[in-house]
């Protein structure tokens, strides 16, 4: 199989240099185009890939074609896709808000096309993503994809319906969880400790959180229940956060982003 990347931004990137690392892919198998050459050739020169020059010489050459572009360039590039489209051919967009009728209707009703939604951790093989199909898609074809993408992380499928939601708590949220993790280190700092090491505390505490909440069979609220002693410190921290809307703020962020996501339709 040949695996070939329109557009060759942080994302596409992060996950050509993932399949690589992982050894279940040859360098020789990925080819790349970019708008911006430079990035194509940065990608050649230190991953061993292919570069393509055209949209058409991309297509004509591999069988997956991995569509890394905004999704407001995608009227730009998807008529060039369908022209020179095989039967046999797989398409993965990494769109936002794009669904799948409307990839198929502006490429053909039988191509083979995935949403896939990885988040920014793929930088570091540690995305969180998940997938939807057409429901012809065979099971050979779903094994592809989740074999590509576990390279960078998990990978779950879900029905389209979801996707916005998805991209919400899956692909927005690590952003909120860096600001929440730099707001922990400059309240210490303003308490007195350095930066770099409050930074290197708050984070490892997140980390340990998030592991704690997925490896144990508590509930969120029974943990904080757990931490929280009668009359002791934590309990008014969660309390302050309550009495300023902690909660209800998370819940404007999400819905922010969620209908955001919907709006690309």
């Amino acid at each position: 199989m040949k695996y070939g990347f329109i557009g060759l931004g942080n994302m596409s990137s992060a996950i050509i240099k993932g399949m690589i690392a992982s050894n279940l892919f040859e360098a020789t198998s990925i080819y790349g185009m970019n708008r911006t050459k430079s990035k194509t050739d940065k990608l050649v020169a230190e991953q061993g890939i292919n570069a393509c020059d055209t949209i058409e010489q991309l297509v004509k050459t591999v069988d997956v074609i991995v569509l890394g572009v905004k999704p407001q360039m995608l009227p730009d590039v998807l008529p060039t896709i369908r022209e020179h489209l095989r039967n046999n051919h797989i398409v993965i967009s990494l769109a936002a808000g794009k669904t799948l009728d409307y990839l198929q209707q502006n490429l053909y009703e039988d191509t083979t096309i995935f949403r896939v939604m990885p988040n920014i951790n793929a930088m570091i093989g540690s995305s969180t993503s998940s997938y939807t199909t057409n429901s012809s898609t065979s099971s050979e074809h779903k094994q592809l994809v989740e074999r590509l993408f576990s390279t960078v992380g998990s990978i779950v499928e879900l029905p389209e319906h979801l996707f916005s939601i998805f991209t919400t708590i899956g692909c927005a949220s690590p952003a909120f969880t860096y600001l929440y993790i730099d707001s922990l280190a400059r309240a210490a700092v303003r308490e007195g400790m350095p930066k770099q090491m409050a930074l290197e505390i708050a984070a490892s505490s997140v980390l340990g959180s998030a592991q704690m909440v997925l490896q144990s069979d508590e509930h969120p609220w029974a943990l904080i229940d757990q931490v929280c002693s009668p009359g002791g410190t934590t309990i008014q921290g969660i309390t302050s956060l309550q009495i300023n809307h902690f909660e209800s703020t998370i819940y404007d962020a999400v819905a922010a982003v969620t209908n955001k996501d919907r709006s690309f339709k």
